[in-house]
């Protein structure tokens, strides 16, 4: 067994675009200095590759990741309100990379009014009204929907209105809450939270809770209990130290994931994975910030803790706590660190994204 996990892995590596490029090849180093056997398959995706092929996912990309089962992926820009669909949800929806895990914990040397988180946002990753069934104002199809909504429903849409459709379903529900629980069982973590808003959305958020609560009753082992949206946000401010394993629709599990970062520093030091049952992609929470593009500039740190993850998840073990506590030791250091990562932003002894990661490997030798 220990062989086959020292065998070669093909991993697709996916560059992006903005800041992507750089801390993609930032992480690479860093991965590759802990010892792990990876055989990169360079990809591309986003705005850059869009203006020179016509689409932002060329399908050798495409085609790399459902041949590796296992990918990296740096940032890539949505357009906000026009151009193309987010490249992420595609990725997600096309894989059936049902499950989003994003780990928020705290490292000692990074800003934050709050010390000692440890928690886990599970996202579902496929339906909620994330599901991408939209309907434009004024558009024909739109106004059949609306009045056949009208002919059946108390509630009236007027006809001026764009409609997004959330679909929510058992077997949905069903798999991320116990993928939810099994990970919670694997690391040994005692609670798991089911997140809803039942008491507005009774047959969406409400079979969620209904499915939520008869999965639970298969994990005797580990607390279970729910929480409303808008509370579970208010509570984690509040007493963040009662929780542990989250478990969220779409939506919910997009924003309180960003809550959840924002206790222990911000998005620089959160990470992600999106897994499904044959395949899995790991990326962070952050976006692309193209205005920092080629500047060499911006924290790394992200992008190389969700390859803490992809190395845990080749159960690489060994070379994901080695490359984990190289990064915890660098932040709390203080010295070889991007200038988010500094007391005062403009300190001019930060250093930038390469450096950041030369540091991170320097500790690793």
């Amino acid at each position: 067994m220990q062989k086959e996990r020292k065998a070669m892995t093909n991993v697709t590596l996916i560059m992006g675009d903005g800041i992507g490029p750089e801390i993609a090849e930032a992480t690479r180093r860093c991965i590759e200095a802990t010892g792990a056997k990876i055989n990169w398959d360079i990809c591309e995706a986003g705005v850059d590759v869009m203006e020179r092929l016509g689409t932002p996912l060329p399908d050798e990309t495409l085609k790399s990741v459902e041949k590796n089962g296992i990918a990296i992926k740096a940032p890539i820009t949505t357009p906000v309100g026009t151009g193309f669909r987010s490249i992420n949800v595609h990725l997600r929806q096309n894989f059936d990379l049902y499950a989003c895990l994003r780990p928020c914990k705290s490292y000692r040397g990074v800003r934050s009014k709050y010390q000692d988180i440890d928690l886990v946002v599970v996202r579902e990753n496929t339906e909620d009204l994330y599901a991408g069934i939209e309907y434009e104002k004024g558009k024909d199809d739109t106004a059949e929907l609306i009045d056949w909504i009208n002919k059946h429903s108390k509630r009236q849409v007027t006809p001026d209105s764009g409609v997004s459709i959330k679909p929510i379903s058992v077997k949905g529900t069903e798999r991320i809450v116990r993928f939810a629980f099994d990970y919670a069982r694997k690391l040994g973590r005692s609670k798991v939270t089911s997140v809803h808003k039942a008491n507005i959305m009774k047959h969406t958020d409400g079979l969620w809770l209904e499915v939520s609560r008869h999965v639970a009753a298969d994990y005797p082992d580990i607390e279970f209990e729910d929480r409303i949206v808008d509370n579970m946000c208010m509570q984690l401010i509040q007493k963040p130290e009662l929780y542990d394993v989250m478990v969220l629709p779409n939506l919910y599990g997009d924003i309180v994931s960003d809550l959840c970062a924002g206790l222990v520093g911000g998005l620089g030091v959160a990470p992600g994975a999106n897994i499904g049952d044959n395949m899995a992609i790991f990326e962070a929470t952050h976006g692309s910030a193209p205005k920092y593009k080629g500047q060499n500039k911006v924290n790394p740190v992200a992008l190389i803790l969700s390859g803490v993850m992809m190395l845990r998840h080749l159960d690489l073990a060994a070379e994901a706590d080695k490359l984990e506590g190289a990064i915890a030791s660098v932040i709390a250091e203080g010295k070889d660190v991007t200038y988010d990562l500094k007391p005062d932003r403009d300190d001019p002894t930060a250093v930038g994204t390469s450096e950041m990661a030369d540091a991170i490997i320097a500790k690793m030798k």
